[in-house]
């Protein structure tokens, strides 16, 4: 009966550092996916105004638009 205690203690203390580990890895996986989805936003954002900024110095119409609507 002692041997059956112990190992079924021994079972139960695995399976919670097990799903420690389990559950530090999903984290550290989350954090990492978050991280990612951040940085792309950052760079889609930049580039998004960096189009806007290019467009407007090219266009023809830069300046004219107030006049013309008066």
């Amino acid at each position: 009966m002692d041997s059956d205690e112990a190992r079924a203690r021994a079972e139960a203390s695995f399976k919670k550092e097990e799903r420690a580990r389990e559950g530090a890895k999903a984290r550290m996986e989350y954090e990492q996916e978050v991280r990612a989805t951040q940085e792309k936003t950052a760079r889609l954002l930049a580039l998004r105004l960096a189009k806007e900024e290019a467009d407007k110095a090219a266009s023809p119409w830069r300046g004219r638009v107030k006049s013309l609507a008066r």
